[in-house]
């Protein structure tokens, strides 16, 4: 499986690549990040005995020689980027956060023509997550007040998570209700007394927090917990490394790691 990262520079693009040149079905054909990278050299390989240079494009022109595009970089310069690939026909993998409504409209448009993975979280063991949280919001219904607090290191520029915005949706499906509707994001002032369809985000920033996600379910008299906790990033690169083996032999489509994983 021939790959093309998008965003090489960032920490998860380079640990993408470290992983990639550590397998022995994946060649890296090509890396791109903005165009003031371009010519970057990166060192990857090494943790596997197996160490290479891979030097940086400033464009897309990179997806050339590859077969799917991984892309973790900002919304516009995603949507760009898949619509490139979609143009060549060549399957995408985006971990990219923060998109808007219109852009996931146009994900969805360019999944007609080659198969786009989107997921805001590839870990599998948060795909678990995401399951468990629509299942016991079903059981447990609107007794069970919903809050999800995400942990994350200081330099993160979205707020919330994407994979607690996906959290709160799998929620809300779970209990009938709609994330753009109910979903609060934190409170202050007055607020006065909770509503019982409300589901609350909180999110928390500071140091070098890879990402923790705890979403509760409080009743009276107890109180449910599912947690995740990532170690480093490198369950992220894997899930992505998974997803674009996915990707690349699936038919034209939008999918997410639920797809990917068999968790439907």
């Amino acid at each position: 499986m021939k790959i093309c990262m998008a965003g090489a520079c960032g920490r998860m693009g380079r640990r993408i690549l470290e992983l990639a040149a550590g397998s022995e079905d994946i060649e890296i054909a090509g890396a791109f990040d903005v165009p003031e990278n371009a010519g970057t050299e990166l060192q990857v390989g090494a943790e596997s005995g197996r160490p290479r240079t891979v030097v940086v494009g400033g464009s897309s022109a990179e997806l050339e020689h590859a077969e799917v595009l991984i892309d973790f970089t900002a919304p516009a310069s995603c949507i760009d980027n898949v619509r490139s690939a979609a143009v060549q026909r060549k399957a995408a993998v985006v971990g990219t956060t923060g998109l808007s409504t219109e852009q996931l409209a146009e994900l969805q448009a360019f999944a007609e023509q080659s198969a786009v993975v989107y997921a805001p979280n590839m870990s599998v063991g948060v795909n678990l997550l995401f399951k468990l949280t629509r299942e016991v919001a079903q059981i447990l219904g609107l007794d069970y007040n919903v809050e999800i607090v995400e942990i994350h290191h200081n330099q993160k520029k979205d707020s919330p998570s994407g994979t607690a915005v996906r959290l709160a949706e799998q929620a809300a499906a779970g209990l009938g209700l709609k994330y753009a509707k109910h979903a609060r994001h934190g409170r202050e002032g007055l607020v006065g007394a909770r509503p019982r369809q409300e589901i609350g985000l909180h999110a928390v920033r500071g140091g070098d927090v890879v990402g923790e996600h705890t979403v509760s379910f409080i009743g009276q008299g107890e109180r449910l917990e599912l947690v995740h906790k990532a170690h480093s990033r490198d369950n992220f690169a894997r899930g992505a490394l998974v997803a674009a083996r996915f990707a690349v032999k699936a038919a034209p489509g939008l999918y997410d790691m639920q797809d990917v994983l068999g968790l439907r």
